[in-house]
């Protein structure tokens, strides 16, 4: 079976946002306040450009609070939401788990298993490997020990070989359930307000298109810690084997 995993990056570099004396962190993100004001107070930053969860509807709903703020309208804020998608290509579905914890490798992969375990072993019954292909960074990045270790318990718990292949950096929108997954949920939020868990994860999983998409999302409200180190030692225990172009981007894990 192959499975699309997602995840995106905003860049500023080209706009130099530093001649407006706004400054970007090493993947050239702006910060914000809980209002999405930038440190210049009659600059906003909000969607790609900020970071996660870097959803088309959530970014829209942001730059509604934003625009709401900068003008005095009250307003409610939106839930923090990290939404992470899982897309089988063969099948045409989708399953979304819409996290409320940063997003971190262990979340990563805790989409990944939750997808397996709802849709996953169902569609493919006698799967003995899983490719899963995924963007450079983010959660799901190739630099993060998190994420391979937590791989690695993935293919123990279900006896899968998992084949990893990353998008090379600056080429997420090449990611397949980009265009045919989340431009659609923002059609479908049709700029309804997101007040509340139940009414996103409603609207996500509520997405469909005339090719006959099918959406199924929860709501994930497990902890996730954040800055977990993977010592040498427990990356070594890793059984990963690279290929021969571009291991750093694509490997195989092997359950023990």
């Amino acid at each position: 079976p192959r499975v699309s995993a997602v995840g995106r990056q905003g860049t500023t570099g080209g706009v130099k946002p530093g001649k407006a004396g706004l400054k970007v962190d090493d993947r050239e993100r702006l910060k914000g306040n809980e209002n999405y004001q930038t440190e210049v107070p009659h600059i906003y930053a909000v969607g790609d450009v900020i970071g996660f969860p870097a959803l088309a509807s959530t970014a829209m709903e942001q730059g509604r609070l934003a625009v709401c703020h900068a003008f005095g309208v009250p307003t409610k804020s939106i839930p923090e939401l990290f939404p992470y998608g899982i897309y089988a290509l063969r099948h045409n579905t989708v399953f979304v788990n819409v996290g409320t914890d940063p997003a971190t490798g262990a979340f990563a992969v805790a989409s990944i298993r939750g997808w397996w375990r709802a849709e996953g072993r169902r569609l493919y019954p006698d799967a003995r490997r899983l490719l899963i292909t995924a963007d450079a960074g983010g959660s799901n990045g190739y630099r993060l020990r998190q994420w391979k270790m937590q791989l690695q318990a993935l293919a123990d718990e279900t006896h899968l070989t998992l084949l990893v292949c990353h998008f090379p950096p600056g080429t997420s929108k090449w990611n397949k359930i980009e265009h045919r997954l989340f431009c659609f949920i923002t059609k479908n939020w049709g700029g309804r307000p997101l007040t509340s868990y139940e009414v996103i994860v409603n609207l996500i999983g509520n997405t469909t298109t005339k090719t006959g998409l099918t959406v199924r999302a929860a709501l994930d409200t497990s902890a996730y810690e954040t800055g977990v180190e993977v010592s040498d030692a427990e990356l070594a225990r890793v059984k990963m084997a690279p290929a021969k172009f571009h291991g750093e981007w694509n490997y195989t894990i092997r359950p023990e």
